[in-house]
């Protein structure tokens, strides 16, 4: 950026930086709750006025939440599920994206209508219909049922198809032609190499889709040892004594893995999200 640029730039008031700490506060201030009442006892939660520094419960929360739940196995579920799930949405999302944006081909225009269009039906109207396939597929009760169905979501065509477009020049396409490369061998030498930040962009959205979904596995999964984590959570929930410490304490050791990740990943988000954009 220039430095007339710079210079013509608006700068915020005071009246901008309050609202936007305002913001700030109201948006981190459900998770500082969280992590401080992970801290306590039940019995302290639910009384007026509730705790708002840390505790010295964190531990006992979670020993409790192991003994009502495989805490491992089903953390181990989610990460599971979910590097499978990210994994095979970078793979179909690029090759689609690939050859939509590099590829002439019959009923192209149509067909990229029909896979957009898909973004307008409510998720919810396809679970009965998911749920009839993965029961005469065998899946029900199965994490394949969870990460194979969605592994080429439309918004992740589009993002790679967007980015292609504007990041990978043809004439770099022709000249490995011209070298007599096959396209499978163009898409994996010429193609995915430059992806870094698209990659890096739908890896992060993807993964923190799969592990925050929490519909998909009550819908096909039946027996705790199978739970992901946000269902297994679910299920330490009770309408008589429901152990709001282990709840929390479990609520925050899921988020921090995501905190972690968007923290190192925020840069590499930012190139992917603004790809292509017009630039002075």
């Amino acid at each position: 950026m220039s430095t007339t640029m710079k210079d013509n730039a608006p700068t915020l008031g005071a009246a901008g930086w309050f609202f936007l700490l305002l913001g700030a506060l109201v948006m981190l201030g459900p998770f500082y709750l969280m992590f401080v009442f992970a801290t306590h006892a039940r019995t302290e939660i639910i009384s007026m006025p509730p705790p708002l520094w840390f505790g010295d419960q964190f531990l006992a929360n979670l020993r409790l939440l192991m003994d009502k739940i495989p805490f491992w196995l089903n953390l181990g579920w989610s990460l599971y599920v979910g590097l499978l799930s990210t994994a095979l949405t970078l793979l179909f999302c690029s090759m689609a994206g690939c050859a939509f944006a590099l590829y002439e081909f019959r009923f192209k225009k149509t067909l990229f209508t029909l896979v957009m269009g898909t973004m307008l039906v409510p998720s919810f109207l396809g679970m009965i219909p998911s749920f009839l396939i993965m029961d005469a597929l065998g899946w029900i009760d199965q994490p394949r049922a969870l990460y194979l169905p969605g592994a080429a979501p439309a918004m992740g065509i589009f993002m790679m198809r967007q980015y292609i477009e504007s990041a990978i020049p043809k004439e770099l396409i022709e000249a490995a032609r011209m070298d007599n490369c096959s396209e499978l061998r163009i898409y994996t030498r010429v193609v995915a190499p430059l992806l870094g930040p698209a990659f890096g962009t739908l890896g992060l959205i993807a993964f923190i889709g799969s592990w925050n979904n929490f519909i998909g596995p009550l819908v096909v999964m039946r027996t705790v040892e199978m739970y992901t984590f946000p269902l297994a959570l679910r299920s330490v929930q009770s309408p008589v004594d429901t152990q709001w410490g282990a709840l929390m304490a479990g609520s925050a050791i899921a988020v921090i893995p995501l905190l972690i990740l968007f923290v190192f990943s925020s840069k590499r988000l930012i190139e992917g999200l603004t790809a292509g954009a017009v630039r002075g």
